[in-house]
């Protein structure tokens, strides 16, 4: 996968799909071995996916504002942003990258008293939502994907171990 933003990545050999995974952020130890089981159960189990490519960028809020003002517009940074390349994927597979704020998770994770592992996992299940089709620039839309946002976090939660996502 060409990824837009370059950095050590890690690779599993190819399963149902290929997941790449980045993490360029300097925040927290992520157990990347954890993150990759969670995002491959969550793609291929509960989204039910056989065929995909997705990569997985784990990124610092100042990677992460420079990103957005980029392709959005935004000034600052923002928990997650997904990329859809579906045009390249074929029909029915999926095809895009997430990236993932640790530093917003960070953040988050103390206003709403969760850990940042679970803010990570649920940053995951979003993005995946939008390679999806879910959006969320409606009310409406923003509350069935929260909705089904965390279902997703509740199952991931019952089936692994979040707060191991961080290494010491």
């Amino acid at each position: 996968m060409r990824s837009i933003a370059g950095g050590r990545h890690e690779e599993e050999p190819e399963v149902k799909g290929i997941m790449h995974l980045w993490d360029r952020q300097k925040s927290r130890a992520v157990d990347r071995g954890l993150l990759r089981r969670i995002a491959r159960c969550l793609v291929e189990e509960l989204a039910g996916r056989e065929g995909y490519e997705l990569g997985v960028h784990l990124i610092g809020a100042r990677e992460m504002a420079g990103l957005n003002e980029k392709f959005l517009g935004h000034e600052g940074s923002t928990d997650v942003l997904t990329f859809n390349h579906q045009e390249r994927a074929g029909e029915g597979k999926l095809c895009g990258e997430i990236f993932i704020s640790v530093d917003d998770a960070l953040e988050q994770g103390r206003r709403y008293r969760v850990g940042w592992q679970a803010e990570v996992v649920r940053y995951l299940a979003h993005g995946l939502l939008h390679l999806e089709g879910w959006e969320d620039t409606t009310a409406g839309g923003r509350r069935g994907m929260k909705r089904r946002e965390n279902k997703l976090l509740k199952e991931l939660s019952r089936r692994f171990e979040l707060g191991k996502l961080g290494r010491a």
